[in-house]
């Protein structure tokens, strides 16, 4: 049965789009402070919301392709493992690496842990869209 992948496209497409935006000079410019960051807060939301439907999806081509138990009780890490020997992701410790980003999200906004995951949802976002590649190639 093949995974609608339609919210996972519409969630990588608008990280790209307001990363994009975010990182044109000239519109950031012209933009006051208040702006710039909400600019940067909407690319952090983003990074949240499609981080949060990646590792969803990947648990469910699992359960779907694999088996229906594979992912029960399992940690990020192993979900991750098993992604990578599924040929979904290609690099375990990267995605540990957006978890973590993920999980500083969470905490009390602090400026410098929201600069720190701006900084690192440009690199997400090109993982996000090899995942939604991956799960195209193999959405049987």
């Amino acid at each position: 049965m093949a995974l609608e992948l339609n919210s996972l496209r519409n969630a990588v497409s608008a990280l790209h789009a307001v990363l994009a935006k975010s990182n044109d000079a000239e519109f950031m410019r012209g933009l006051d402070a208040v702006a710039r960051n909400a600019i940067k807060s909407g690319a952090i939301q983003h990074f949240e919301f499609t981080y949060e439907l990646c590792w969803k999806f990947i648990k469910r081509w699992l359960e779907t392709n694999i088996s229906p138990t594979i992912a029960d009780g399992v940690a990020r890490r192993e979900l991750f493992r098993l992604a990578a020997e599924n040929r979904l992701i290609a690099d375990v410790d990267k995605w540990m690496r957006h978890h973590e980003t993920r999980n500083q999200t969470s905490h009390t906004y602090d400026p410098e842990i929201a600069e720190m995951v701006y900084g690192a949802a440009h690199d997400f976002a090109r993982d996000a869209q090899s995942l939604l590649q991956a799960l195209e190639a193999r959405n049987d």
